[in-house]
């Protein structure tokens, strides 16, 4: 959206490490290390912004302090209904900022006008109101809630989806806040690619501080893949590289080849990347990105899948013998037995 500046705001929850500390040998309970919220550039495709906690059982919206005191005005955060907190909505109004948020179940509006029916998205049909909220010091702010009608429940069988926005009528209308919402799951791919590819999440750090770093480590990996990628993107313009290029050989690449050229490359060959001004390093990147086989890191994708085999032959006995099997020889059935 032009004049805009559209940001992901998500949490993540750091997965239950292994009892190595002397605290955590007694019990049984999950050891959770902390958890973080992440800020994310959809337009640069890049994590901008972290917060983490060490304390794994915080609540995400303890957190929102900080995030409210890096709003600058015309950025839009579009957030799941945890961050549906008015204290925290108000930030936005007071920075000339905007927010798209999913409704939460306890977050009271007073309506001003009734519904009304905006037209169709790719998820369903769009109606939208204009309500009043109020903040705890008493202050009230006019904005919009907009409804999508699914035309397929979600997960958790809702069947409507429910927005609170800020943002003008006459710049972006109702369709494109739904618009909008549906992309947030761009933040959702991230932290899969940081899971799977980047190994965000090692369980057996227990420390907090170590878990939160090592997540944070993988933050600026997946910033240096999301480089790559646009960098390969522009080189190659006909081509739609994220659909030709494995993400998992290039996360490999960085993880392996590192080492390598660490080595390989002196303190003055290394100063030319640290000390290059973005566009310097941009045309430099662009140069090394004609000389990257593209092949070397093509995609594999698997054929459909096979229906699994019905299992119905000699159902109900323990054991067969493989090397009758082989022989062709088959169990004889007496009495319900295999003999």
């Amino acid at each position: 959206m032009p004049g805009y500046r559209v940001k992901f705001l998500d949490g993540n929850s750091i997965e239950a490490t292994e009892h190595r500390l002397d605290v955590l040998r007694g019990t049984t309970a999950g050891a959770l290390p902390g958890k973080a919220l992440v800020v994310f550039d959809p337009r640069l495709g890049l994590a901008v912004d972290v917060f983490p906690c060490e304390d794994g059982h915080a609540q995400e919206r303890s957190l929102l302090p900080a995030v409210a005191a890096t709003i600058e005005a015309r950025d839009v955060y579009v957030m799941d209904r945890n961050f549906c907190v008015l204290e925290f909505l108000f930030h936005f109004h007071k920075k000339s900022a905007f927010f798209v948020a999913r409704q939460h179940g306890n977050t009271p509006y007073n309506r001003l006008t009734g519904l009304k029916f905006v037209g169709n998205s790719a998820t369903g049909k769009v109606f939208e109101q204009d309500v009043e909220i109020t903040a705890p010091t008493g202050e009230t702010l006019q904005i919009r809630r907009v409804v999508v009608t699914l035309n397929k429940p979600t997960r958790s069988d809702d069947k409507n989806l429910i927005l609170l926005t800020n943002l003008p009528k006459e710049g972006v209308d109702a369709l494109k806040v739904a618009e909008l919402y549906r992309a947030r799951w761009g933040i959702e791919t991230a932290f899969q690619k940081l899971e799977s590819h980047l190994n965000s999440e090692i369980n057996t750090l227990g420390y907090p501080k170590a878990a939160l770093f090592s997540f944070c480590l993988a933050l600026v990996a997946f910033n240096i893949y999301a480089v790559v990628m646009a960098v390969l993107q522009a080189t190659h313009p006909n081509k739609v590289i994220k659909d030709v290029v494995s993400e998992y050989y290039i996360a490999q690449e960085i993880d392996v080849a590192m080492d390598g050229i660490s080595i390989a490359m002196t303190e003055n060959e290394r100063a030319v990347l640290t000390q290059a001004s973005p566009s310097e390093l941009a045309t430099l990147l662009l140069d090394i990105a004609c000389y990257v086989d593209l092949k070397k890191y093509e995609k594999n994708p698997r054929g459909p899948k096979k229906p699994p085999i019905k299992r119905t032959q000699f159902k109900g006995h323990p054991h067969v013998s493989t090397a009758k099997l082989l022989k062709g020889i088959t169990p004889k059935i007496v009495a319900g037995k295999a003999a």
